[in-house]
């Protein structure tokens, strides 16, 4: 997509997004992907929310038009990649995700903060949230506020933590219920802040047991509450940019599992390589199908010329039967020695050079347009 269509579909200036921008090609390109639908490419190591992004572009990408069945293939192989690197190393079970890591950064902001006692408010009720809430849980904080555009969600969240008491606001009680809170959380997917520094500089001050200081831990991407809000006195910001202390203290633990990981993202990689490989017969099989299926009709022509016309419709369709069944009979061999399902490197470059034998020996490698446009009339002439 032209960085252009990227800068107008998002709202951001081409100058700001140039600088984030990479290219990768080939083999790095396609590790790349295996690496991030492992979640090793995320700032939380084993993230799984990437994993089912993946999964969402491999969905909508069947019916888009350019997504062929190599770039099929790859992201089959990403997501493939990435259940294995989550069911067969320790990644998913010592992961954190990033709305875990903004719990562990509020405990680690506010010292000796209660959170029994907190006053916390999320903004959305999305799976972030629901993240949110259980790690929450886990540091004794019972009572939430949370403030989402449609209600069923937080009921659809009561009832699946019934120990939690989740009390619902909507959109249009937010800046009151941030007046009432010490720590904010924002996880919407709004595409413009939700808090700027004038809204937030009328609110009242935030209760003692914060120190008089209230914090906004903003977890969305694009960011929910504009950078100027850390500007106003007795408020801190905290972004997912921030949550890179949090996982930097279990640094050498992501180094390990990272390794486990790069394993078998390598393995998977081969897989794909030899599957792409393997791709590379199929104009040959179809060009070794027509040089036979060429000579068949020729030949059947010739065949049935000298039977004469009047020769009866039952008999010519024996006559036909036998030369088809002769020719795939022929075929089967080194069709099979051409077919390959790409699991294995080896097989694959067997089934490579058997390839360039066969072509070398019919002589495949020309162009066999024409050929074939000869052939097709042939065929479309003994049906009449």
């Amino acid at each position: 997509m032209p960085l252009s269509n990227v800068s107008q579909a998002s709202g951001i200036p081409i100058g700001d997004l140039r600088q984030h921008l990479f290219i990768l090609r080939d083999r790095d390109a396609t590790q790349h992907l295996l690496r991030v639908a492992s979640g090793l490419d995320s700032l939380v190591l084993g993230e799984g929310q990437i994993l089912a992004q993946v999964k969402q572009v491999y969905k909508v990408g069947q019916t888009a038009v350019g997504f062929g069945r190599n770039l099929t293939g790859l992201l089959k192989q990403a997501i493939t990649a990435g259940k294995r690197v989550r069911s067969e190393t320790s990644i998913a079970a010592g992961a954190v995700s990033v709305s875990s890591a903004a719990v562990e950064l509020a405990a680690m902001k506010l010292n000796n903060f209660d959170f029994s006692h907190a006053r916390v408010l999320i903004i959305g009720a999305g799976k972030m949230s629901k993240l949110l809430v259980k790690h929450l849980l886990s540091k004794g904080c019972n009572k939430m506020v949370v403030v989402n555009r449609t209600e069923q969600r937080v009921l659809d969240l009561q009832e699946e933590f019934p120990e939690a008491d989740l009390l619902f606001q909507p959109l249009s009680a937010m800046l009151e219920c941030t007046g009432n809170a010490d720590l904010v959380f924002t996880s919407t997917a709004s595409d413009s802040p939700l808090f700027f520094k004038e809204s937030v500089e009328k609110l009242p001050p935030a209760g003692a047991g914060a120190n008089g200081v209230r914090h906004f831990i903003d977890i969305s991407v694009p960011r929910n509450v504009s950078a100027c809000v850390g500007e106003v006195n007795n408020t801190r910001l905290y972004n997912v940019d921030d949550l890179k202390e949090v996982v930097a203290a279990n640094k050498e633990e992501r180094r390990r599992k990272a390794m486990e990981a790069q394993v078998i993202i390598e393995e998977e990689l081969r897989n794909f390589e030899a599957w792409r490989d393997s791709l590379e017969t199929v104009p040959t099989i179809k060009k070794l199908r027509a040089y036979a299926e060429n000579i068949r009709i020729n030949e059947l022509d010739k065949c049935l010329s000298k039977m004469g016309e009047d020769l009866p419709k039952k008999n010519k369709k024996l006559v036909e039967d036998l030369s088809r069944g002769i020719v795939n009979k022929l075929l089967h061999g080194p069709m099979t020695h051409l077919r390959c399902d790409g699991t294995d490197s080896r097989t694959v470059s067997e089934t490579l050079e058997n390839m360039q034998a066969l072509e070398r020996m019919f002589n495949l490698k020309s162009d066999l347009s024409s050929f074939e446009q000869q052939l097709r009339a042939k065929t479309e002439k003994l049906q009449q």
